[in-house]
């Protein structure tokens, strides 16, 4: 079979693939990102790229418009290489990442709330799972023949009180010559068990003293973004973080996608290989630029949904997707890091949180650790917003939690010109009550070329607080603008004209996408409503409301109300906690005691599966208008809608 060259711009990256080979796969083997929502199914039209040299097979669809084929743009899932190819990836294509390692900015968000390390050395609960201890043992002599490792574990016990050491063949091997490096000066590596009665191990041992350079590293492994975060286990501080979107985006950018694709020959390796690939670019930046030594790692957590634990573990998820959705397991003992691939210290144990079931991961878990929901006396409701929404209710005593797949319209799917937070994508929107001509915001401030999820939740709101829409997301017909048009039947508006934009071409937003952001809002609305009747609560009960996700830190409280997100709730009592999971894999590295804890209160969540919840459906419906079929649930935005006429 022939092979062609098929190299990629702006990247500058050139691969040999086999004729035939789709331009989405090679530019997946080349690392040249491109965006794909559907998974390479040619429905979302989103992972344009334009030939500069040579032609392919296929590529031309309906989502692709005559003046776009004109100029070369092919989708390059159904494009088929059949010669040598110089292939551009323009900029609405591409996956931009440096805003992953950005703050948000502030805006009308929930107040922000971050681990409080002082409060947890307060209470006692500062200590890491993994120690040093350093050593100065007496050298053997003609009248002292003890051998190392029982010399090591004497004077453990000896010079700090250690009882009831347990030593691996691994670390046996070691202990001889690394002992007299320093003329039998050491420091030896702990970690502590988490049930009472079980050894302490020894997991490592280095030359001289190394107490003072002791670090964990925390991984959340989210569906379309991984950070990692790298932490002084003898301090707790944080002393770099980055982020990269998850190498899986390319197979799917929903679990259910990359389920199937786990399920064909080879698929479950491509999709572990892909997120360990991820993982160690993460250590690597983390190592580089904090100066660290690879070797002073002692520890790795990670927290993820169940299907991306599963990936991560390389075990089969088909079933998670199969009715009765059971998941292999919810509980995972500890791994040696080096057995999934991850490049650290033969020393290093990975801790994976364990998960409640097929579609509450321990992702979700790791957030009601790390927010302190756990030990908090407040009923609180957790929501973590994305493509498939997680909630859990409760306090220290109980916890009923549930998930509900809103889509990915929040993060740019289904949305024709919808898009990840990225630059260039449109984060708030304002409009002119008169001229109904609009005020687009995007971040980065440069010219648009998307929306944003934040951005999709403003848009909405504003068109439908000042009349452009209705309840039902329809546009006005009788107002007099031309931004509101009709194309092939589809009205929509049109937020900035090709001029106006970075991808030369008009950016809108249109009925379908409307009603694609209600069913979406409509799910995650329902699916805690029916948690709460579950349970025999309503919203005024709560005491607060805890967003977490990346998706929370650019919501507008204000505009998630008005389209029926979230409940109308004192903003007062919604807070944002950031990456829930990341602060809950932080957690399990800076404390054994959360350790212990997780497992009691993955026993204390009882889980609902909302499909077999009758009374879910009829909230789901209820809640496909904007904000709500039930308008006096939103007192104070009936009133603003009565002041402008928009309602008797």
């Amino acid at each position: 079979m022939s092979e062609y060259t098929v190299s990629f711009l702006p990247y500058a990256k050139k691969i040999k693939v086999k004729s035939g080979e789709t331009l989405l796969r090679a530019a997946l083997e080349a690392g040249a990102h491109i965006n794909a929502s559907c998974g390479g199914g040619g429905l979302c039209g989103k992972c344009r790229v334009i030939l500069e040299q040579g032609s392919v097979e296929g590529g031309i669809t309906e989502k692709l418009s005559p003046g776009e084929r004109e100029k070369g743009y092919r989708l390059a899932c159904q494009s088929k290489v059949i010669e040598d190819l110089v292939v551009r990836i323009p900029v609405e294509s591409e996956i931009d990442s440096t805003f992953l390692d950005m703050a948000a900015t502030a805006r009308k968000t929930a107040r922000i709330t971050e681990m409080n390390l002082d409060e947890l050395k307060e209470q006692g609960l500062f200590i890491p799972p993994v120690e040093k201890k350093y050593l100065e043992l007496p050298p053997p002599d003609k009248d002292d023949h003890l051998p190392d490792v029982t010399r090591l574990v004497s004077f453990l016990k000896l010079q700090h009180n250690e009882h009831r050491m347990a030593v691996s063949l691994p670390v046996i091997r070691k202990i001889p010559d690394v002992i007299r490096k320093e003329n039998f000066k050491v420091t030896a590596t702990l970690a502590r068990p988490v049930q009472s009665g079980r050894k302490t191990r020894i997991i490592n041992v280095q030359p001289g003293d190394t107490t003072d350079r002791n670090y964990g590293i925390a991984v959340d492994v989210g569906t379309t973004t991984v950070y990692a975060q790298l932490l002084d286990l003898n301090t707790g501080k944080a002393l770099e973080q980055f982020g990269e979107f998850n190498g899986q985006i390319s197979y799917g950018e929903d679990v259910i996608s990359r389920i199937m694709v786990a399920e064909k020959p080879e698929g479950l390796e491509k999709l572990h290989q892909v997120i360990i690939k991820n993982i160690n670019s993460l250590i690597r930046k983390l190592i580089r630029k904090s100066g660290i030594d690879i070797d002073e790692v002692s520890t790795i957590t990670l927290a993820g949904n169940t299907t991306m634990t599963q990936l991560l573990l390389k075990i089969n998820p088909a079933y998670i997707r199969r009715s009765p959705y059971v998941p292999a397991a919810t509980l995972y003992p500890p791994i040696d890091a080096v057995s999934l691939g991850i490049e650290l210290g033969d020393h290093v144990t990975a801790l994976v949180y364990p998960a409640i079931s097929s579609y509450v991961g321990g992702d979700i878990v790791a957030g009601v650790m790390g927010s302190g929901l756990y030990r908090s006396e407040e009923l609180t409701l957790f929501l973590d917003i994305g493509t498939n929404a997680e909630i859990v209710v409760g306090n220290k005593d109980w916890f009923a939690c549930a998930a509900c797949s809103a889509g990915p319209a929040f993060e740019g799917g289904g949305i024709r010109f919808g898009m990840r937070a990225s630059k260039g994508a449109i984060e708030d929107f304002s409009i002119d009550p008169s001229t109904w001509e609009p005020m687009n915001v995007t971040i980065g401030n440069t010219l648009p070329k998307g929306i944003s999820g934040s951005g999709l939740i403003s848009i909405v709101a504003t068109l439908f607080e000042m009349g452009v829409i209705n309840s039902k997301g329809k546009f006005n017909r009788d107002l007099n603008t031309p931004r509101i048009r009709e194309i092939d039947g589809i009205f929509e508006y049109v937020l900035a004209w090709k001029d106006m934009t970075a991808i030369d071409r008009d950016v809108v937003i249109s009925e379908i996408d409307i009603d694609n952001l209600i069913r979406a809002k409509g799910a995650i609305f329902s699916g805690f409503m029916t948690l709460l009747a579950e349970v025999g609560l309503g919203v005024n009960q709560l005491d607060r409301i805890i967003l977490s996700g990346g998706f929370g830190s650019y919501v507008d409280l204000e505009k998630a109300i008005t389209i029926g997100l979230l409940p109308e709730i004192d903003a007062e009592k919604v807070i944002y906690v950031g990456n829930g999971s990341l602060m809950g894999a932080k957690m399990s590295c800076l404390t054994n005691r959360i350790r212990k804890d997780v497992v009691e209160v993955t026993r204390k969540m009882t889980n609902f599966e909302l499909s077999e919840t009758n009374s879910y459906m009829d909230q789901y419906v209820a809640a496909l208008f904007l904000p709500h079929t039930d308008i006096n649930q939103f007192p104070k935005l009936k009133q603003r809608l009565k002041s402008r006429s928009l309602i008797q």
